[in-house]
């Protein structure tokens, strides 16, 4: 005889209340191990077309982990110097930047020229607040990934778990598996699948799409000459997962930029814009198609809202379990909506099959 539905709700909330206490309690130590797993999940379907292609599973993992390690390391030498040296540069011009879009304003409409006129204290005061707040921002996030992810994390740590987790994943899955709760494991399954879907359509599908699009906005702002275009095509990338607004605020800061530089050039400010728009349309219609396919179940505003309240609790770590945790939320609020609509609760005496059937004449009219 199973266990009633009080008891096993009681046991369920008390091993969601543990998982919750441990992120808490061991904090930055979950990180590694967080990263690692997030890794392995993401690499994968890498390994599965490996082995069908004949590698084994170990062999596989080998070659995987030591691809992932080149590019890391590549990436990290090459690319993320050069990033934060234009982010800081970025950041001490904006003074700059502001004034010359006040002596523009001023040399259109002379009224602005007025050393009292709100417009120019205005911008006066918003280039001194990006200088003075963006330099704490960018110092603050220095020192945390480097108090966070030290060198050893990244170097030993991570690669280390990654590779045990991607050689043993299928094993942990069938393992997870024969330890579900009989009566419940065909739910649990399929809930489990819609979760992987969702995980794999955001995290995979959609990771790769904001990869190759600050690839290619950073490369095409590079090419044109566009100061601090590395940066600018990065960010504008990173956040393509919310759909129009990482074309829309790189565009506009392209744009911003390009005007400063290429002013009267007109044809290398169309370029700029230009790049952004050809962005738009090779997600649209080629990347996000191939390999995000439909709805991911993610909502834009909840994924916002996930990554700000796990953030808020629980650090760089509630960040990093945001994801998983906001697609399994997503499943499993559908699941028990579902539950509720098929229920007596929201059907009522309609729902009973003994329900008296309507008067015919009352229908009639």
């Amino acid at each position: 005889m199973g266990l009633p539905v009080r008891a096993q709700a009681k046991y369920w909330g008390i091993a969601a209340a543990a998982i919750v206490l441990i992120l808490m309690l061991l904090g930055d130590v979950m990180m590694p191990f967080l990263v690692g797993m997030a890794v392995a999940y993401f690499l994968d379907p890498v390994a599965d077309r490996l082995e069908r292609a004949g590698f084994s599973r170990v062999g596989a993992t080998v070659t995987i982990t030591l691809c992932a390690l080149v590019i890391f390391v590549l990436g990290a030498l090459l690319v993320l110097p050069s990033m934060i040296e234009q982010a800081v540069a970025l950041v001490n011009a904006a003074p700059d930047l502001a004034s010359h879009l006040h002596a523009f304003l001023t040399e259109r409409f002379p009224s602005l020229a007025d050393n009292g006129s709100t417009v120019r204290k205005t911008l006066t005061g918003i280039g001194e607040a990006v200088q003075a707040k963006g330099g704490e921002l960018l110092n603050g996030v220095l020192t945390s990934v480097v108090s966070i992810v030290d060198m050893v994390v990244l170097v030993v740590l991570v690669p280390v778990i990654t590779f045990y987790l991607l050689m043993d994943w299928d094993r942990m899955v069938a393992e997870v598996d024969r330890l579900l709760p009989r009566d419940h494991a065909p739910v649990i399954r399929r809930l489990a699948g819609e979760i992987d879907r969702t995980l794999a359509g955001f995290i995979r599908g959609q990771g790769t799409v904001c990869l190759i699009l600050g690839v290619f906005y950073a490369v095409a702002l590079g090419l044109l000459g566009l100061n601090y275009g590395l940066i600018v095509g990065f960010v504008a990338g990173m956040i393509s997962f919310i759909p129009y607004v990482g074309a829309v605020v790189g565009g506009v800061l392209a744009l911003g930029l390009a005007l400063f530089q290429f002013w009267g050039e007109w044809w290398m400010i169309a370029i700029a814009g230009g790049i952004f728009f050809a962005g738009q349309q090779i997600e649209g219609h080629i990347l996000t198609p191939k390999l995000v396919g439909g709805s991911v179940g993610l909502h834009p505003v909840w994924l916002i809202f996930a990554l700000s309240a796990f953030g808020s609790l629980f650090g760089f770590v509630g960040l990093l379990a945001a994801v998983p945790v906001a697609a399994a939320l997503g499943v499993l609020t559908r699941f028990f909506i579902a539950q509720y609509m098929d229920s007596r609760l929201y059907r009522g005496m309609a729902g009973r099959d003994d329900a008296p059937a309507p008067d015919s004449d009352e229908d009639a009219a």
